[in-house]
This record gives C-alpha cells, structure tokens and sequence, in this order.
C-alpha cells in the first residue's frame, strides 16, 4: 500500500458499514468448512500473548467485538481479492475505533479511555488469526498482514479537504521492552491516537488539523520502507502536504526533548526489538539500515524549537544538541554535546541509535529530498511511569495522571508552533 486509499472523509462511512455488519458476523459460527491451523509458528511477539493478562487489554477496553468478529469475516472470504478486502477493512476499522475510544467516542470499558495498549494487544491477535487462518484458495499470509498492519496503524487515514485549514502529520509509537514488563504503554502512541483528526488552535492564531500512524518497534518493517510509506503522502505536493511533520517516541524520565540531530546509523545492539531482531549495529561498529536511500550521516531538525520550548508545564521541554560520531579520520566513537563535525561517521543522534532516532533520520531524510523548506524533526516523551506494584493490575490512577498529562503537553507543543 504506497498510497493513500482513502480520506478521513470516508472514515466514518467505512467504520459505520463495517460495525453494522459487525454483530451478526461476530455472533455466527465460522462458516462450514472453514479452516484453521493452531499449530502456525508464531513470532517472539505474538509468543507473549501466551501471558494471560494481555487478554485483559482487548476484554477490558471494549475491543473484544472485533476480535471476535474477525475469524468469521476471514472465513468467508472466497478468494484472495476477497481477502484483501477484509484486511484492509478491518484493520481501518480497528484504526478507527482505537481513535475514537483514545477520544472519548467508544466505551472504553475498565481501562482508561487514553490507553494505548488495547489498540496493541488487540491487533497482535487479530494478526495471529490471520496466521492461523487456512483457506481453500492460495493466499499470501505476509502480504495480507502487512495491509492488515498498514491499515490498522493509521497509513491509509488522510488529511481532509477543509480549505484554510493547516495540517500537521506526526507518528508513534508500539508499546515496547514488553519481555522485562508486559504491562508497558508508550506515551507518544497513546498521545498521537488522541490528536489524529483534532483540530488545534496554533500561536499564531490559525487553525491546523493533525493526523497521525502508530508504527511498530520492528526492524524488519523499517527496512521494508514503512517509515516511507507513512510520510512520503504528506511530503509531496498535493491535497495530503503537510505543514509540518514531526515524529515522536518515548525518551527520558521527567522531560520532553527536542533533538536537534537525527544520525544515519543503527547503534543500538545488544538491545532488541519487539521480535527479539538486532540492529546489527553497535557504538564501535555502527551500520546503515538496509535499503537505506543515500543521505547525510546527519539531519538537522527545522522545528520551530524555541517556540516548541516555551512550553515547561508540567514536564520541562528541551532542546538535545548531543550526538556520537566517529570524528573523520578516527575509528573510535566520540561523545559531542554540540552536534556533529564535519565529515563524521554517525554513530548516534539525539535520540540514539535505535527505532527513535531512526524514524527521525528516514523522515527527515525524505522532508530534505522533497520538501527542505518545511519544518519537521523529532519529539521524545518522558517516560511513562505509575504502573502499580501488583502484576495482575493492568492500569493505577498515577499511570493514568501520568499519561495523561504527557499527551496534553505533546498537543500543548504542537500548538506552540507558528507556521
């Protein structure tokens, strides 16, 4: 899916369609005949749905509709067109009903409404029942989930047509580090799900609408060009140009950062991603993604940051000048608090060396090539912390504040900025 297959005009229309014909679908049998198969491998992060209480994520957040309704409209698909279609529309509904229930639009059950980890859960499954799924006709299980994946995660869902009107483009992301606590949220997808489709009011008075993805903490899709994908839409000349574009993720305790530098290179080895894949890469031997398009070793932002800065409630807003390079001429990794030197190595920007700064660099790369004049960069969330003390417990008042404000704050910096 290189394209936009759809406006936000027609979002309410599809998830409207969809949901009608969701009751009857979710309450009948899988039609006769209809197989599937328990015994497909899954991967390391669909493997941790096998602990219990990330059920709870998808039952407790008024989700469970959807996936119960989704093996049926699989099954009853009767050809691999057929099947497209079901991907695609699901997972744009799913897409849908995570926004709506982040803004207070769908009953959001027992967990709080701005939660981004039922949207999650939710989808890890409905992809291991298309794992799962058998039918008579030949299909390409990868291909159905990377539109399954697309769709739901917001790639396909455009700015709309309101004339005057200014539009920032922004990205998350997945909950991740799930091995050390299966518990985890990510701020910058629980606040990026909150603004996509609202309407913020500016410093200079105008209006602009912002629209947003939640992309995965996966290597193998950004080296499948999903960063790409998202931004290139919104980066080109026409009805889906963007007035500004940022990326978000989350960062460090008690502070939002503003990165100045995003580095070419993935640093990030021994640490893993969502499917326990390495970067291949480390601070003493950094490497390029594969594919990577041909670009600087760093990318500056061109964010309105001291504007963005005048932001410092609750949390502080910083602007990060540091980055790691290998000085030209050197073979070792050097600490620089003030930004690169000329003709270095990256090893790591202000976000790192891992996804972070990754989607910083691929984003900003492409905004060079297409469209150098417009503002874009990077936004790290403090980190989300208040998860209570009992492992049964999957959400606490503090974690509720907490993620709260930090979603309040990342619109309060978006709507500091003048265009």
């Amino acid at each position: 899916m290189t394209c936009l297959r759809r406006t936000a005009g027609l979002a309410a229309a599809l998830a409207g369609t969809l949901l009608a014909l969701l009751a009857p679908a979710a309450a009948q049998a899988a039609p006769a005949g209809c197989r599937t198969s328990a015994t497909v491998p899954l991967d390391a992060e669909q493997a941790r749905l096998q602990d219990a209480r990330t059920a709870g994520f998808t039952k407790r957040s008024g989700l469970g509709e959807l996936l119960g309704g989704f093996p049926s409209a699989l099954c009853a698909a009767r050809n691999a067109r057929q099947a497209e279609r079901v991907a695609d529309t699901w997972g744009r509904t799913l897409w849908q009903a995570g926004v709506d229930r982040a803004q207070g639009r769908r009953p959001s059950g027992e967990l709080p409404a701005r939660d981004d980890r039922p949207l999650y859960w939710t989808r890890l499954a409905m992809t291991v029942q298309l794992a799962r799924w058998q039918p008579r006709f030949d299909v390409d299980h990868a291909a159905l989930r990377a539109r399954f994946e697309d769709a739901s995660r917001g790639l396909d869902d455009g700015f709309s047509a309101a004339p005057g009107v200014r539009r920032i483009f922004i990205s998350g992301f997945d909950p991740f580090g799930l091995d050390a606590e299966a518990r985890r949220a990510n701020p910058s997808g629980s606040a990026v799900l909150q603004l996509h489709g609202q309407r913020i009011t500016l410093a200079d008075g105008s209006t602009a609408e912002v629209r947003a993805v939640v992309l995965p903490v996966r290597y193998g899709d950004f080296d499948k060009g999903i960063v790409e994908r998202a931004f290139t839409p919104h980066l080109r000349p026409g009805r889906q140009s963007a007035d500004l574009i940022t990326s978000i993720s989350q960062g460090y305790p008690g502070k939002f950062t503003l990165e100045e530098w995003a580095g070419r290179a993935r640093s990030a080895d021994p640490a893993t991603d969502n499917v326990a894949a390495l970067s291949g890469g480390t601070s003493q031997h950094p490497v390029d993604a594969p594919g990577l398009a041909p670009g600087p070793q760093f990318v500056r932002t061109t964010l309105p940051t001291d504007a963005m800065r005048a932001v410092q409630q609750p949390f502080p807003v910083l602007l990060n000048t540091f980055v790691t390079e290998i000085p030209a001429g050197a073979t070792g990794p050097v600490f620089r608090p003030d930004g690169p030197t000329p003709g270095s190595r990256a090893v790591s920007g202000g976000g790192g060396g891992y996804l972070s700064n990754e989607v910083a660099y691929r984003s900003n790369r492409l905004r060079l090539s297409l469209a150098p004049d417009l503002p874009g960069g990077h936004l790290h969330t403090p980190v989300l912390n208040g998860l209570p003390a009992d492992p049964d417990r999957l959400t606490a008042p503090e974690f509720e504040q907490n993620e709260a404000a930090i979603g309040d704050e990342v619109r309060a910096i978006l709507s500091a900025a003048r265009l």
